[in-house]
């Protein structure tokens, strides 16, 4: 565990002991590999301000865009891993204030007003009055927002048998691969309709779906990376870029040129119009300057 790492566990740890319904901090980090599988006393709200990250988990994989945020619960073991220069707020809420969320992992889309009580927590004092307090008050807001907050898409789910964990393992390994059900099949010793009905049962998607869906977060992170368009396409086996782009577009609504550049996901600024300063000056940040050799070149198959 490197000095980077050690230091985010480290707050981590210390925020599941703050005894408030609601703490936050913020990170601002520069990429690197997987924090090492852990868990949080405490349900956590990870938000996306720029950049990547990519959340791992026994039932699935989450890739986290801009303007997203994922709810981990409490207890649930996952790993993190960071794509290009990311700046994530990070709440962490108590078991009894928590218990009304979805009990699994999930992406949301982060509205307005969940934005700004995201950034609040994430910026204010971690021992503020407790009772008839405005914070108080806001910790009940807060919830109403993540219960009424849209789901994204964005889930990679995982299955348990062993055949098609092979699949998809070899799948994540190398994401051009373009075999169909029946090669599949041949592979590891089952029938077309045996893995299509398994596929189904246990990731709620078929198979082609699926490696859709691998597909837009492998891409999300390669863009994120400021990788082409034309080389994303290239690394997942697309006969062209166009191709490419209509999967893409089918998926996000937007074509991948223009999905970090839209006004949509520009969120670096603060409610007050303020840039991202005010938060750079609060004690719960966390900053780590880019001044490290870059990581060998990853494929990106790995949440």
């Amino acid at each position: 565990m490197d000095r980077r790492e050690t230091e985010i566990t480290a707050k981590s740890d210390f925020l599941d002991t703050v005894p408030r319904p609601v703490v936050g901090k913020s990170l601002e980090l520069a990429e690197f590999d997987e924090l090492h599988p852990h868990a949080h006393r405490k349900a956590q709200l990870l938000y996306v301000v720029e950049g990547v990250i990519t959340v791992t988990a026994a039932s699935g994989i989450w890739t986290v865009p801009p303007s997203c945020a994922i709810w981990i619960p409490g207890g649930c073991i996952h790993t993190a891993r960071v794509v290009g220069t990311v700046s994530v707020r990070c709440l962490y809420v108590e078991p009894e204030v928590s218990a009304s969320l979805q009990a699994e992992c999930g992406i949301i889309f982060v509205q307005p007003l969940l934005r700004a009580l995201i950034l609040r927590f994430a910026a204010g004092p971690l021992l503020y009055e407790t009772g008839d307090s405005r914070e108080a008050r806001l910790v009940s807001v807060l919830i109403d927002e993540l219960n009424a907050a849209p789901e994204e898409p964005l889930c990679l789910p995982m299955p348990t048998d062993r055949r098609l964990r092979r699949i998809v393992e070899l799948c994540l390994d190398d994401p051009a691969l373009r075999l169909t059900i029946d090669e599949w099949g041949a592979r590891v010793g089952a029938s077309n309709r045996t893995l299509s009905r398994r596929f189904r049962e246990q990731t709620g998607m078929p198979f082609v779906k699926w490696r859709q869906q691998l597909h837009v977060g492998l891409a999300l992170q390669k863009l994120a990376s400021r990788e082409s368009v034309t080389n994303v396409a290239i690394d997942l086996g697309y006969e062209s870029t166009s191709a490419f782009i209509a999967m893409f577009k089918r998926s996000m609504g937007t074509t991948p040129s223009r999905y970090f550049a839209d006004d949509h996901f520009a969120t670096t600024a603060q409610p007050d119009g303020t840039a991202a300063n005010r938060q750079a000056a609060s004690p719960n940040v966390i900053t780590f300057p880019q001044d490290r050799k870059p990581l060998p070149k990853s494929d990106g198959s790995k949440g």
